[in-house]
């Protein structure tokens, strides 16, 4: 790779295979599917298409505090896309998402089936759907929603800005790092001086808002993407601590997080879930006991 201090762009832009790096395989200046591939569907009404990244927990997450709370049309078949293998990019997956993108939602619990997708838009979904985690008084639910809104706008800059450029990218380019690293640790002082004065993002009530946000900066401040928090000095935000840590003891967040999981310890691991019991019989390291 050329030096960067010695590039030029050209007046029109073209497409280099070889400059992503270890996502030469996935990236790619077009959408719409690669090859022809169905999408399994399994017996509820709820079809989940995801991997445990953390768009992908925020979803399943959701899911497990609902059934938490009785609600049992929330009981849902999470398959596994591997978007390593460009499965996202399969002609199933592009007709639910034509952005390709996880996670991806069908509702087929109506007389039509119904996509949801960007992670966000499918937290909404469930939430008015089942008349859970969302604030039904006009002030509560829009401070709900202004944070959720919040990040979506704000994530980008830590996982595509951030996290590309200190973990992922071919070549460690200070100007890039410094530059995100600096947004990064300014969203981290928006969360931990708003949850100075407030139990939950939203407020006094764990919303939606909370299960976008723990994944990416909860997990960034635990230490479990990117490896960043010595680097980012995640110890300095104490509250932002306390409230990721409240949330990681719930019991549905930890089993949320299991749920097309591929990495870590195998006994973290449930590549698919069709059913509560699989948590019990399914994670990686039972399935291995078995053979």
């Amino acid at each position: 790779m050329s030096n960067q201090s010695d590039y030029v762009p050209p007046k029109v832009w073209t497409w280099n295979k070889d400059s992503n790096g270890r996502f030469a395989n996935i990236n790619r200046p077009v959408s719409g599917p690669t090859h022809d591939k169905e999408l399994p569907v399994g017996r509820h009404p709820l079809q989940l298409y995801s991997l445990a990244t953390p768009n992908g927990v925020k979803v399943t997450v959701m899911l497990e505090e609902l059934l938490a709370l009785g609600h049992s049309g929330a009981e849902y078949d999470a398959w596994l896309i591997r978007i390593g293998d460009g499965d996202q990019f399969g002609s199933g997956f592009v007709a639910v998402n034509p952005n390709s993108k996880i996670p991806a939602l069908m509702d087929r619990s109506g007389p039509e089936p119904i996509r949801v997708f960007e992670s966000g838009s499918i937290l909404l979904y469930l939430a008015e759907k089942f008349g859970a985690f969302l604030p039904k008084e006009i002030g509560a639910r829009t401070e709900c929603l202004s944070w959720l809104f919040w990040q979506m706008g704000s994530a980008p800059y830590i996982g595509g800005g951030f996290g590309h450029f200190y973990a992922y990218a071919p070549t460690k380019i200070a100007y890039a790092i410094d530059r995100f690293a600096m947004e990064a640790k300014r969203q981290l002082d928006v969360l931990d001086k708003r949850l100075a004065d407030n139990e939950y993002i939203a407020g006094s009530e764990y919303t939606i808002a909370d299960m976008a946000i723990w994944p990416w900066y909860g997990g960034l401040v635990k230490g479990w993407i990117y490896d960043a928090a010595e680097f980012l000095a995640v110890q300095d935000y104490k509250h932002l601590q306390r409230w990721a840590d409240t949330i990681g003891q719930r019991p549905a967040v930890q089993r949320g997080r299991m749920v097309n999981r591929v990495f870590g310890e195998p006994s973290s691991q449930l590549h698919e879930r069709h059913d509560a019991a699989d948590f019990e019989t399914k994670t990686q390291d039972k399935l291995a006991g078995q053979r």
